[in-house]
């Protein structure tokens, strides 16, 4: 229930943010280009509060917090005084209108720069793209455990998640991939990673791991949290020892030491455990004892536990001054934009699912994660929900900002206005577009919240 009431409150806090962004900028593009505001509503349905200001807009909070509108005096909405036509939208030049329809987008796209470089000033926090264990596909590619990867076919990445977006983005293309990485001795190796030999229709929210690429903060450490009484390893490990060995084969993980203790104690006799204690690495002898398991199945033990909750420390911070960081949100802004129109080319030539259409449960769910994480990583999850509002009221479906300005431009090229007729049918297409890219976002979304 919680996680239901924090997801509806940071939905309505993050869209009220950005349409009343959105809004303002029609408003403010508006202003300046003469033309009447008669409503400015955040929301939509009965007015919750409103104000009307000297220049006689009416200032409106709604009831329904999924949206909002400017309402413009138009000769084709309302009946406009002779006097006031002069101040009409419909009464502009084509230019002015192209302005203020394309206002709204703008001010989206501003704001995810604004955003993005409030998140690089504070810092954002964040997992480096360190593998933890390389399996399969990555173990045959020369991928090892501990290496980092410093760019994927040329675009340098920082983080786990511009890796794996970028590992996706190849993925879906069906085209291998080069990964420049880095040791632990801070020597530079290129890895190819064969991502074309994926199995048709695998999951693209999978690829890392389908590849054999395990992050390293996937995998829980080996780390000793308890001792059970009379065990094998009583007074020679302690709580807190980390194991790097195990008879030496390496240990990365927690989920490692299980098969090396089984192939220990087949071999017989005892064996060397590395452990890290105090910042100091011991070799000590062990020797496993046979015991049951929970099916009373006879297995090798020594008689350790490991923590069964495990929080990664986040390993890097991208952090800026206030001038350094202008030109980084910038660029990152252009690459959020890149990453976000080559997924809707994707989807459109069929290369990549249609479950990567999400809705407004999505958003809920990710809104809510982001908050909890923290002010950086809910500023970065703003600052891409405002750009994706930008990209998708720019597409040309009438009734959308990019419709319109489909008309103007098509009013430029012929010299004339659309006709009534033909802006008609434009809206019955776009609303009937709407409606099934938002089915299919609902049915996603559900599909997500069933199969979770």
């Amino acid at each position: 229930m919680t996680e239901f009431l924090g997801s509806v409150w940071w939905m309505i806090v993050s869209l009220g943010l950005l349409v009343t962004i959105h809004e303002f900028g029609h408003y403010w593009v508006a202003r300046r280009c003469g033309i009447k505001v008669l409503r400015f509503s955040v929301g939509f349905g009965k007015p919750l509060w409103s104000r009307r200001d000297r220049h006689g807009t009416e200032f409106a909070i709604a009831a329904i917090p999924l949206g909002g509108y400017v309402k413009m005096l138009d000769e084709r909405e309302v009946e406009v005084h002779p006097h006031e036509r002069g101040q009409a939208f419909n009464h502009k030049t084509v230019w002015q209108r192209i302005a203020v329809v394309a206002a709204g987008p703008f001010a989206n796209l501003l704001l995810c720069m604004l955003l993005l470089w409030a998140m690089f000033v504070i810092g954002k926090q964040d997992y480096s793209a360190t593998v933890g264990r390389a399996t399969g596909m990555a173990q045959a590619a020369g991928l090892q455990g501990g290496e980092r990867i410093l760019s994927v076919d040329g675009r340098s990445v920082a983080t786990v998640g511009e890796a794996s977006m970028a590992l996706t983005a190849a993925a879906m293309d069906r085209h291998d991939v080069t990964l420049q990485v880095v040791d632990a001795q801070e020597r530079q190796h290129q890895r190819v990673l064969p991502l074309s030999q994926l199995p048709a229709g695998f999951d693209e929210r999978r690829v890392a791991p389908l590849a054999g690429v395990n992050w390293q903060f996937w995998l829980q450490p080996a780390l000793v949290d308890r001792l059970v009484d009379d065990s094998a390893v009583r007074g020679v490990l302690q709580p807190g020892d980390l194991i790097v060995a195990v008879d030496g084969e390496r240990i990365d993980a927690a989920d490692q030491v299980y098969p090396a203790v089984q192939a220990l104690g087949k071999r017989g006799g005892p064996g060397m455990i590395d452990v890290l204690r105090g910042g100091e690495r011991l070799a000590l002898e062990v020797t496993p004892r046979q015991g049951l398991d929970g099916n009373q199945q006879p297995v090798w033990q020594l008689g350790i536990g490991f923590s069964e909750s495990h929080a990664p420390a986040y390993d890097t911070v991208l952090k800026y001054g206030a001038f350094a960081a202008v030109p980084v949100a910038i660029r990152e802004t252009g690459r959020m934009a890149a990453d976000s129109l080559g997924m809707m080319r994707r989807i459109v030539t069929g290369s990549a699912s249609l479950q990567n259409v999400s809705g407004p449960v999505t958003i809920a769910r990710v809104a809510n994660v982001s908050a909890q994480r923290g002010l950086d990583w809910f500023l970065q999850f703003l600052a891409l929900l405002s750009l994706s509002l930008c990209i998708i009221n720019l597409l040309p479906i009438p009734v959308l900002d990019g419709g319109h300005l489909l008309y103007y431009l098509i009013e430029l090229v012929k010299g004339s206005p659309l006709s009534e007729r033909a802006m008609a049918a434009g809206q019955f297409v776009g609303l009937a577009l709407l409606a099934g890219l938002m089915g299919l976002a609902f049915y996603n979304d559900i599909l997500g919240l069933v199969t979770r």
